[in-house]
């Protein structure tokens, strides 16, 4: 069953970076990034935090969101 969460990056995600992880939504919460949405289950989570090391990115938090 899948789960909202929240995730919290350091600086502004690169329209790469947007692109890439087109399935969330984006908020800009300057000097960070908010990335909101579903994830299918771990595996799944695991896949978008490795993307965002392959861009680069660093990852202040994951939670689940309410």
């Amino acid at each position: 069953m899948p789960k909202s969460y929240a995730i919290r990056v350091e600086g502004r995600l690169s329209d790469d970076g947007r692109e890439a992880l087109c399935e969330l939504r984006i908020v800009d919460l300057p000097p960070q990034t908010l990335l909101y949405g579903e994830v299918i289950d771990e595996a799944h989570l695991h896949g978008i935090i490795a993307q965002l090391r392959a861009l680069g990115v660093t990852v202040v938090s994951v939670h689940p969101a309410e």
